[in-house]
């Protein structure tokens, strides 16, 4: 069977098309998803490399559509190739999880087991004596890898269960870091305070 019957066959035409339509527009989603994510980060020259590819797959598919404007499984294949690579990309950058977060802890109970586990593991933390509007809170920040999120929640949840906190992208991180204060120390320093 020559080449050019089979492009014409029925089978083609209503299968092998729009698969090849389907599994582009995952690539091409998925791409534009990821190069989204390396614009919000700053990272231009990975974001130009995917926009590339992820316009030329695009064009690739387009391209087929057109082709085969009279065949309705095409425009099937196309919106669900839309949706599942919307799906893939997404499950991809959190699998990937690069980047920092700024965690916001607000609790009402005093957060001193917290904070010190917190320190022990080796994240830094600024703490701010505040006020909401059931009376005294301590405001916790800290900034983590992505990578590393799971394992701080599990972490707020076991000290302070009920303690409320938000979580946000952060563009930039300095490389200027205060050193953690040595356990020995930070309770000298506790000492000296209460004291005063």
């Amino acid at each position: 069977m020559e080449i050019s019957h089979i492009l014409h066959t029925p089978l083609f035409s209503l299968v092998v098309i729009p698969l090849l339509i389907f599994f582009s527009r995952i690539l091409d989603v998925t791409l534009g998803t990821m190069r989204i994510i390396f614009v919000a980060r700053g990272m231009r020259y990975y974001a130009a490399l995917l926009g590339f590819f992820e316009v030329l797959v695009w064009l690739l598919a387009i391209g087929q559509v057109m082709q085969n404007l009279t065949n309705w499984v095409t425009y099937v294949a196309y919106a669900s190739g839309f949706a599942a690579g919307n799906f893939v990309g997404i499950a991809l950058e959190n699998r990937i999880a690069m980047g920092n977060l700024i965690i916001r802890i607000i609790t009402r109970k005093e957060a001193n087991e917290l904070i010190r586990y917190l320190w022990e593991k080796g994240y830094g933390i600024t703490t701010v004596d505040a006020r909401g509007e059931t009376g005294p809170v301590k405001l916790i920040f800290t900034i983590v890898k992505r990578k590393k999120i799971a394992e701080v929640i599990r972490i707020i949840k076991k000290f302070n269960p009920n303690a409320f906190y938000t979580i946000e992208d952060v563009r930039f991180v300095s490389d200027t870091a205060f050193a953690p204060i040595p356990r020995k120390q930070l309770f000298s320093l506790k000492a000296l305070k209460i004291r005063k």
